[in-house]
């Protein structure tokens, strides 16, 4: 007999008293962090753990979203050409009301709530299209993934768009500034993965995302509206990335067609590596969260050490998406 736990899923069972699909990710991060310091000695220093901290939240950020998508049955494979449209979106729209709004307050709500907008816009016609229009989900965001980035392309006229100077000093602190010197980035993440966390384990929002990924027509039956129900995980999912987008542009201040290249890779990886069912059915947001952090450690190592070329760290990713899935696999075969 097996236990529901968080998220309204059965997890693979114990041997010997120790839970590896709840332990698993804990322990490769514990792995991760002596590694890195045995074979750096800055790994564990303040500077360079902010650093890891402060660039893992965007796709932090993004993929506590993702985790609700797929935990009701669901993919988005568009993130990251979202990211760098709302992007570019945000950067034209504050850029074109300098003149008449100048630098200051009024001009950075502007550009904040064109992100957040055009977020739920974007996750919005995510969701319309797979639950009213009933399109596999991996046709349609693979549609707008493509669609986003030539947008943003097209924005950029083929090249970058770069945010005025001072409207990009004026935006630096929602990047360099903090509290107690926890940077504006991490608490965001933080706040959000805490949230998203009382949604999955506490709420009947969660539960629904569980039982609708495990089997969307039991779910009819005991009278959740599914449709209603995945187009609010997508409707989260491109909020979560006006949010994280905010926290982005104004470390470089600008965007490009390359703006968020590979994002969706790393969120999904995130999210499969912490413990949550890629079929949907079960999932686990704390342990999105560490898989943010495994993947952040992967690429500092390779970055501090020079064991393996930093531009490998893409093939690294993948390849530990597909471990991760053929052991989930295996431990449904072992129940």
């Amino acid at each position: 007999m097996t236990t529901t736990t968080e998220g309204g899923a059965a997890p693979a069972k114990a041997r010997h008293g120790v839970n590896l699909h709840v332990l698993g990710p804990i322990l490769a991060l514990i792995a991760l962090v002596i590694v890195g310091a045995l074979m750096n000695s800055n790994f564990l220093s303040a500077g360079n753990v902010t650093n890891v901290l402060a660039r893992s939240a965007f796709i932090g950020i993004i993929a506590v979203g993702m985790t609700f998508v797929i935990t009701a049955g669901g993919l988005d494979l568009s993130v990251g050409s979202m990211a760098a449209f709302i992007a570019g979106l945000m950067i034209l729209v504050m850029n074109l009301a300098l003149p008449s709004m100048g630098v200051g307050l009024p001009v950075m709500l502007l550009g904040i709530a064109t992100a957040l907008v055009a977020g739920l816009v974007a996750g919005w016609i995510n969701g319309i299209l797979i639950t009213t229009m009933r399109i596999e989900a991996f046709i349609v965001t693979l549609g707008t993934m493509g669609i986003y980035r030539s947008l943003v392309t097209w924005l950029a006229d083929g090249g970058t768009l770069s945010l005025d100077f001072g409207l990009r000093t004026a935006l630096q602190p929602l990047y360099y500034s903090g509290i107690l010197g926890i940077s504006w980035p991490i608490i965001v993440f933080a706040i959000v993965a805490i949230i998203g966390e009382v949604v999955m384990r506490m709420t009947a929002f969660g539960r629904y995302c569980a039982a609708i990924g495990s089997n969307d027509q039991v779910a009819r039956y005991s009278s959740v509206n599914v449709n209603r129900m995945r187009l609010y995980t997508y409707v989260g999912l491109g909020l979560l990335v006006g949010i994280a987008t905010i926290m982005y542009v104004p470390r470089l201040g600008s965007a490009s067609s390359a703006t968020g290249v590979l994002w969706e890779l790393e969120a999904i990886a995130a999210v499969i590596i912490g413990g949550t069912v890629l079929k949907g059915g079960f999932g686990r947001v704390w342990g999105t969260v560490i898989g943010v952090l495994i993947l952040s450690l992967i690429g500092n190592i390779l970055n501090l050490t020079d064991a393996v070329s930093p531009y490998l760290n893409g093939a690294i990713q993948g390849v530990i998406i597909v471990l991760a899935v053929i052991l989930q696999r295996e431990s449904k075969a072992g129940d």
